[in-house]
């Protein structure tokens, strides 16, 4: 039977600045970690505490970079360039604090920095184990946000479920952490199901109790439980979770499914999470949180006076977290403008010219989605040429926005076989080709043009007044660009160039003159809107989209 660690036994002479909080999962994946972490943090940072939130993933890849969608949802992107977990995009959208390569470690990264250096000789005559060694590295990396000195608490989210075997070396890392830095300056959350047995008319604690076994089995005792659950915990519920799992009473906290990740916090203050773990943890809770912009976003979320239907035409639409921060996004500008955005997932494959108008004739607004390779491809473009054609407000992002251009191409500008490079290698004309940077690069993994990158807007164009300002960044994840040769003839045909890099000439936007809403731009602006900041370009999007619904309206 595991134990609190001690106190008095810390290998640190001195006490720490920070405190940790490490989140675990029991019974079953997919229960909201990220989720219980950024409300978490949320809370805590709305008591006036700086937090930050890193994710350490069991899988061996380096990062999701190379993931196909369907296996992990987004890949999420960082300022810095990092190609992360999706669950970073949910502690930005909380917290409206950008994140960076030190919030996502994984498994594969662990390795490789272990291997380099036993090949660099650093182990000399050392068996090289999993313990010390990647349980050292481990717990460094657990450290290394706390120790910049910028942060009061980081929260560390730990992937997979308690039982895994890929998790084991994190969970033996807490151990030893906890261990180091002592009973105030560290604790565990474990998140588990209460599972609602219809039959028997019940909830049901056994899994939790198996889960908080395991745990105790390596040596870790929960300091408090957060338990998802359809229906309301009664006491006798909370007791018998407290007596069996050896956790106080009011460290049983009930996490009721809610129709918003954006009640979550709320829902946890309800719970008072963040006062037992700032008791626990020996901080003060004389503060109360002030989630006053909070409950204004959720209030208008809540209250729309207005709806729109937008289409999202992609290739992954089976799995929606595939575009999980493009539907945040519209939460978000939908919220903005007190109108409810209803996201309707169309399959590009499935788009065709015999079937395009069906498919969108009552969609107010249409959004091509990021993505790679040729598959619906072709979906893409007839939808491109059909919103274009009938003035229906449309919004392209990255390969959106190269989708766009060769539509445009081909079916104004009467370029016949216009595509992209990356599609198709022996095209007469290759108006999107690939970036000059990456012509010799053989490896896939984390070499892309990655990351935060400047763009300067013309005045006087759409992009500058969505804007309001000449000078933005945003961030990108693509290996082919615009190709500047076909630029004077776009611009002459009506497509215009409102935004470059100021240092490349990269084109990063591109807008139509005559038509009531028509931006595309390279980058990934959902990467940056969170519920303090909805980004512009949604926000403009969707009230260009009921702009158009009113005036369909009124005919």
């Amino acid at each position: 039977m595991g134990t609190n660690p001690p106190i008095f036994f810390s290998s640190k002479s001195k006490i720490a600045m920070t405190k940790y909080i490490f989140v675990t999962g029991g019974v079953t994946s997919s229960l909201g970690k990220g989720i219980i972490a950024a409300s978490l943090a949320k809370l805590l940072q709305a008591r006036g505490y700086k937090v930050t939130i890193q994710k350490f993933d069991p899988y061996i890849n380096i990062d999701p970079g190379t993931l196909n969608p369907y296996e992990h949802g987004e890949c999420y992107v960082t300022e810095d360039g990092a190609e992360t977990d999706l669950d970073l995009g949910h502690y930005e959208r909380f917290l409206n604090v950008a994140t960076s390569q030190a919030n996502n470690v994984t498994t594969g990264r662990i390795y490789q920095h272990v291997i380099q250096k036993e090949r660099e000789g650093a182990y000399l005559g050392k068996t090289v184990q999993v313990i010390p060694h990647i349980t050292d590295e481990i717990k460094r990396r657990m450290q290394l946000l706390g120790e910049t000195g910028e942060y009061d608490i980081v929260i560390t989210e730990l992937g997979g479920t308690v039982g895994d075997i890929e998790s084991l070396p994190f969970i033996e890392a807490v151990r030893q952490l906890r261990w180091e830095l002592g009973n105030n300056d560290s604790l565990v959350i474990h998140l588990t199901l209460v599972p609602y047995l219809a039959a028997a008319g019940e909830l049901k604690t056994k899994p939790t109790q198996h889960s908080v076994k395991t745990l105790l089995e390596y040596g870790v005792q929960p300091d408090i439980l957060v338990c998802r659950t359809e229906h309301t915990l009664s006491q006798d519920i909370r007791k018998k979770l407290a007596l069996f799992c050896n956790v106080n009473i009011n460290a049983v906290v009930e996490s009721i499914d809610a129709s918003t990740i954006y009640d979550v916090p709320l829902l946890m203050l309800k719970e008072q999470l963040d006062k037992t773990v700032l008791t626990k943890l020996k901080l003060s809770t004389k503060n109360e949180p002030d989630l006053t912009n909070w409950k204004t976003f959720l209030g208008k979320l809540k209250n729309p006076t207005n709806e729109v239907n937008i289409a999202l035409v992609g290739k992954y639409i089976e799995l929606p977290d595939a575009y999980k921060s493009i539907s945040e996004a519209f939460i978000h500008a939908g919220a903005s403008n007190e109108c409810k955005v209803k996201v309707h997932y169309i399959a590009a494959e499935s788009v065709a010219p015999e079937n395009v108008k069906d498919k969108l004739k009552a969609m107010d607004g249409v959004l091509v989605a990021p993505g790679f390779g040729e598959r619906g491809l072709e979906g893409k473009l007839t939808t491109i040429q059909y919103v274009r054609e009938n003035n229906i407000p449309f919004f392209g992002i990255c390969l959106g926005m190269q989708c766009s251009v060769i539509e445009f191409g081909r079916n104004v500008l009467g370029l016949k076989g216009a595509n992209s490079f990356e599609m198709d290698e022996s095209t007469p004309y290759p108006v999107i080709n690939l970036m000059e940077e990456q012509k010799n690069i053989k490896n896939m993994g984390g070499t892309m043009r990655l990351g935060a990158y400047d763009c300067e807007i013309k005045k006087g164009t759409k992009a500058f007044g969505i804007y309001g300002k000449a000078k933005i960044s945003e961030r990108h994840r693509h290996r082919y660009e615009f190709n500047n040769a076909y630029l004077e003839q776009y611009e002459k045909a009506g497509m215009i160039a409102s935004g470059f890099n100021p240092k490349t000439g990269l084109v990063e936007i591109v807008e139509l003159k005559n038509h009531p809403f028509f931006v595309a731009g390279q980058f990934h602006p959902e990467l940056k809107s969170t519920v303090a900041n909805p980004h512009p370009l949604f926000v403009s999007f969707v009230a260009a989209s009921l702009a158009g619904k009113k005036a369909k309206a009124t005919k």
